[in-house]
C-alpha cells in the first residue's frame, strides 16, 4: 500500500436488517485528496461516510488509518471495536453533519472547546486559544459568546466546522453540510470548505452541489445501490461519465457539457 494512503476500507458492507446499503466498498484515500461523493438518494453516500469513522458500525469489512487496522476482525467477517479505538479514530477523522448538532446550552466558543477538553484532555487555556483561532478561521471571531439559537443556519454550520477543526483531524468528512440551509446561506459554508481545501486538507464531501464538486474535488465517486459505480477526476466523471446510470443522473445538469 502506498505510504500516502491515509484512510483505506476493504470489502465494506453495511446492512440495516434485511436492507443491504453498502455492498463491498473498496476505497483508498490519499493525503491531500478532496473527494466528492455523489449519487441519488438511497445510494449509500451518507452511510459510507458514517462508516468511515464508525458512527455506523460496519456489518463486515476492515478500516485502516495510516496503514493500521481499526478494531479486531472476528471469524464471521465483522469487526470488534474497543471504545478507546473509536474515540481515537473519531479524533483523527472529523465529521461535519447535515444537522449542526451543536450543544444549545453552550456558546459557540464553548462548543468548539468541548472536544479538545473532554477527548484530547487539553488544558482550558489551550482549548480556548485553539477555539478562538478556529472560529476566526471560519469568519466567526465576533460570535464566540453567542448561543446557537442566536446564530443563522450558516453560522451554526461554520461553528460545527470549527468544532471539527479543533480536534486537528487528519481527515475531514462532510455529510451534505449545506442541505439544511436556506439557499442564500449555502455560499458562506461552501466558501469555508473551499478555503480549507486550499490548505491541502484531506476531505470527503457528500453533496448535491455538483458545480461546487466540480471545482472543489480532485476526485469524484459516484455511488449506485451501495457500490462505487464510477471513480475518477471531475473532468471525466462529470463531463464524460462512462456508466449509463451516471449519465442519467447528470443529464439534467448541463453546466459541464462540452
Amino acid at each position: 500500500m502506498s505510504t500516502d494512503v491515509v484512510l483505506r476500507v476493504e470489502n465494506l458492507h453495511k446492512s440495516f436488517g434485511p436492507n443491504e446499503v453498502l455492498k463491498g466498498i473498496d476505497l483508498e484515500v490519499r493525503r491531500g485528496e478532496r473527494i466528492a461523493i455523489l449519487g441519488s438518494s438511497g445510494s449509500g453516500k451518507s452511510t459510507l461516510l458514517r462508516c468511515l469513522n464508525v458512527l455506523e458500525m460496519p456489518t463486515k469489512g476492515r478500516i485502516f488509518l495510516d496503514g493500521a487496522p481499526i478494531g479486531t476482525q472476528k471469524p464471521d467477517g465483522s469487526t470488534r471495536y474497543r471504545e478507546a479505538e473509536l474515540n481515537a479514530l473519531r479524533a483523527r477523522v472529523g465529521m461535519v453533519f447535515q444537522q449542526f448538532n451543536l450543544f444549545p446550552h453552550m456558546t459557540a466558543l464553548e462548543n468548539v472547546m468541548e472536544g479538545p477538553l473532554s477527548v484530547l484532555h487539553r488544558r482550558k487555556a489551550e482549548a480556548r486559544a485553539g477555539a478562538q483561532k478556529h472560529l476566526a478561521q471560519v469568519g466567526l471571531a465576533d460570535k464566540a459568546d453567542a448561543y446557537p439559537s442566536r446564530l443563522s443556519g450558516g453560522q451554526q454550520q461554520r461553528v460545527a466546522i470549527a468544532r471539527a477543526l479543533a480536534m486537528d483531524p487528519e481527515v475531514l468528512l462532510f455529510d451534505e453540510p449545506t442541505s439544511s440551509l436556506d439557499p442564500e446561506l449555502v455560499g458562506e459554508v461552501l466558501s469555508v470548505i473551499r478555503d480549507l481545501s486550499d490548505e491541502g486538507r484531506t476531505m470527503l464531501l457528500v453533496t448535491h452541489e455538483l458545480g461546487f464538486a466540480y471545482h472543489f474535488a480532485t476526485r469524484i465517486l459516484f455511488l449506485h445501490e451501495g457500490c462505487i459505480l464510477e471513480d475518477g477526476p471531475p473532468e471525466q466523471v462529470l463531463k464524460t461519465p462512462r456508466e449509463e446510470r451516471t449519465q442519467r443522473f447528470l443529464e439534467r445538469f448541463t453546466a459541464f457539457r462540452i
